[in-house]
C-alpha cells in the first residue's frame, strides 16, 4: 500500500485514512515504536546518541538523520538495516551532491527510468533519415536534431515530471506550450530557455518513446545536460540519464 499511495493519487483524504484504518484493524500493533530496527552505516552502527538527539515523531516513529560534509566517508554507501520487530519498517537513505554535467553517469534498473538519444535528421532519396549522433558524425549550423526520450516503468505511475536539457547551440521547432498525445501518452510540454518540460497525469507500466525537434543555431563544443524524470510527489521513484556533449561546426 505504501508504493501504491506514493505514486498514485488518492481521490480523498477520507479514502486514505479509510484505507489506513482498515490495515491498523488486521495483524500486529502496526504503531509500535519500539527500538528493534539496527542500522550500520558502512563498518560502523549508529551510535543510540547520535538516534536519542532526534525525538521520534508520535504514533508513526519517524525520525531523520543528516551528516556533515566532513562526516562522510565513501565506505558509509554500504548500509545495513536489521528489523527485527514483528512489525514492517519503511525508510530511505539518499547522498546529496554536486558533480559536473559532463561526469554524471546514467542511472538505470529503478521502477522509474529514462533514457535519451540524439539524431540528425537527414533527407535521403529514401526520405527522411535518422543518424544517430556519435564522434564521428559532427552536427552543422542549420543541422535538424530529433530528441528522442526512451520511458520505461515496471509499474503504473501518476503525477510525473521529465525535465530534458538541451545544449545552448540547440533551438527548438516547438515554441509554445500545450497538451499533447503520442506513444499512447498524454502530457502537458512546456518549452523553456534551457530545457523542455513534460508533465505527465499518468504513466502505466510499460516503455514509450517520445521524440521532437530541434535545432543547430551556434557553433562550438557544448554541455547536452541531462533528462530527469521523477515522481512530483514521491522523489525518491527517479531517474536521469548520463551527461554529454555535442560539437557544431559552421
Amino acid at each position: 500500500m505504501a508504493n501504491q499511495k506514493q505514486t498514485k493519487n488518492w481521490l480523498t483524504t477520507k479514502a486514505t485514512t479509510e484505507a489506513v484504518y482498515a490495515l491498523l484493524l488486521q495483524g500486529s500493533d502496526w504503531l509500535s515504536v519500539k527500538d528493534n530496527t539496527t542500522f550500520q552505516i558502512g563498518e560502523q552502527k549508529i551510535m543510540s546518541k547520535k538516534l536519542s538527539e532526534n525525538e521520534k515523531e508520535a504514533e508513526t516513529g519517524y525520525i531523520k538523520l543528516n551528516w556533515k560534509a566532513d562526516e562522510i566517508k565513501k565506505e558509509m554507501a554500504a548500509i545495513t538495516i536489521t528489523n527485527k520487530s514483528k512489525v514492517p519498517g519503511y525508510g530511505g537513505f539518499y547522498w546529496q551532491y554536486f558533480e559536473d554535467l559532463d561526469k554524471i553517469k546514467n542511472n538505470s534498473g529503478t521502477n522509474l527510468s529514462i533514457a535519451k538519444e540524439l539524431y540528425i535528421k537527414k533527407n535521403t532519396s529514401k526520405g527522411s533519415e535518422l543518424q544517430k549522433i556519435t564522434a564521428r558524425n559532427v552536427l552543422k549550423v542549420g543541422d535538424l536534431v530529433t530528441v528522442r526520450l526512451i520511458i520505461t516503468s515496471k509499474e503504473d505511475v501518476e503525477f510525473i515530471h521529465l525535465k530534458d536539457m538541451r545544449a545552448s547551440c540547440f533551438e527548438p521547432i516547438e515554441v509554445l506550450s500545450a497538451y499533447q498525445y503520442k506513444d499512447g501518452l498524454g502530457f502537458y510540454k512546456s518549452t523553456k530557455d534551457a530545457a523542455t518540460h513534460f508533465f505527465f497525469d499518468r504513466i502505466n507500466k510499460g516503455t514509450y518513446v517520445l521524440e521532437y525537434d530541434i535545432r543547430v543555431n551556434n557553433t562550438g563544443n557544448f554541455s547536452n545536460g541531462i533528462s530527469t524524470i521523477e515522481s512530483m510527489y514521491a522523489p525518491e521513484f527517479a531517474s536521469h540519464t548520463k551527461g554529454i556533449r555535442v560539437k557544431a561546426i559552421e
